[in-house]
C-alpha cells in the first residue's frame, strides 16, 4: 500500500502543477469556470467564433465560452438603440432637459419633482457647499471668496432674486447666466433640483 501510495501522490502532484501552468488562450485548470467567464452579453467586446472557448464551454447552446455576440441584432451588436419613441429617465422619473439657454420663460413653469422635505433640503445644503458656496457664500449672500473676487454676485434676498421660481432656479444651474458657468454636465437633474430646493430656504432668510 505505500509503495502504491509513492507511485500515486507524485502523480497526482504532476497533474496538480500541470494545471497551474497558463498560456495564451489556456488560463489552465479553473474551479467553477462559469462563475469567471461570463455567459451574458458584455457591452464592450465582440467575439463573434461561435467555438471560441469551446474546449472549456459547458454552455447549453453548445457555443464556446468565449463566444458573446447576439446573433439576432444587427451585426452582432450586444447593445442596441432604445425604441424610436421612447424617453430616457433616471432614477426619480426626471425626463430629459430639452430647454435651451434662452428659454427662461418656459423653465420658470416648471415644478421641482422633489418635495422640500428635510432629507431634499438638507441632500441640497450638501451639494450647495460643494458647488455653489464658493461663489454664492454659505448664506447665498453672494460673498463666497470666489464671489467677492468676480465682484456683482447677488444675495438670493434682492428683490430681484427672492421670488426667482424653482424652474429658473435649475435652468440658471443648467446654462449658467453672465459670469457663471454653466453646471448642466457637471451634475446630474436631481442634483439641481435639489440645490434649487435648497437655494429656495435662503431666498426666504
Amino acid at each position: 500500500m505505500i509503495q502504491k501510495l509513492k507511485v500515486i501522490i507524485p502523480a497526482i502532484a504532476v497533474v496538480v502543477l500541470s494545471g497551474c501552468t497558463a498560456n495564451g488562450d489556456n488560463p489552465g485548470l479553473e474551479y467553477a469556470p462559469q462563475m469567471y467567464h461570463s455567459v451574458p452579453y458584455e457591452p464592450l467586446t465582440q467575439i463573434k467564433d461561435e467555438s471560441a472557448g469551446s474546449w472549456l464551454s459547458n454552455r447549453e447552446d453548445e457555443r464556446g465560452e468565449f463566444f458573446n455576440s447576439n446573433i439576432n441584432n444587427p451585426h452582432s451588436q450586444n447593445v442596441r438603440q432604445p425604441v424610436e419613441g421612447t424617453v430616457r429617465r433616471n432614477n426619480h422619473d426626471i425626463m430629459p432637459y430639452r430647454l435651451g439657454k434662452d428659454d427662461v420663460a418656459e423653465a420658470a413653469l416648471i415644478e421641482n419633482p422633489f418635495e422640500a422635505t428635510p432629507e431634499i433640503i438638507t441632500e441640497g445644503q450638501r451639494l450647495y457647499s460643494q458647488f455653489c458656496q464658493h461663489c454664492h457664500g454659505a448664506g447665498g449672500k453672494g460673498d463666497g471668496k470666489a464671489g467677492i473676487a468676480y465682484a456683482g454676485v447677488p444675495s438670493y434676498t434682492a428683490p430681484a432674486q427672492a421670488n426667482l421660481s424653482q424652474g429658473h432656479i435649475f435652468h440658471v444651474i443648467t446654462h449658467g447666466i453672465r459670469r457663471m458657468g454653466a453646471h448642466g454636465s457637471q451634475m446630474s437633474a436631481d442634483k439641481r433640483w435639489k440645490i434649487a430646493r435648497y437655494v429656495q430656504t435662503l431666498q426666504q432668510q
